[in-house]
């Protein structure tokens, strides 16, 4: 069990175990999230990489991507239609 003290401001220095094991960095921020009456500090960049995860759960094997050669035709093709569609206008 870790332990910090909260100043006078409501500020307090969260232990280096616990910085390490949410690898929060210097200028990192954090969040505080309620689950199951418990208040829970995390890593908000992870809590976003998560949230984009889950929303485009599904989505690959939608778009029938089974493979990373699969997305890296799929960046290809779509890398080709904007150069298409940037080029098209200037003839």
């Amino acid at each position: 069990m870790e332990m910090a003290k909260v100043t006078v401001r409501g500020q307090i220095t969260i232990p280096i175990e616990i910085r390490k094991r949410l690898n929060i960095k210097d200028g990192d921020k954090v969040v505080f999230l309620e689950e199951n009456g418990k208040i829970v500090m995390e890593n908000s960049a992870m809590v976003a990489l998560r949230e984009v995860q889950d929303a485009f759960k599904g989505e690959a094997e939608r778009l029938g991507l089974k493979t990373e050669q699969d997305v890296v035709n799929l960046v290809k093709e779509v890398r080709k239609e904007m150069w298409e569609e940037r080029h098209a206008n200037h003839d």
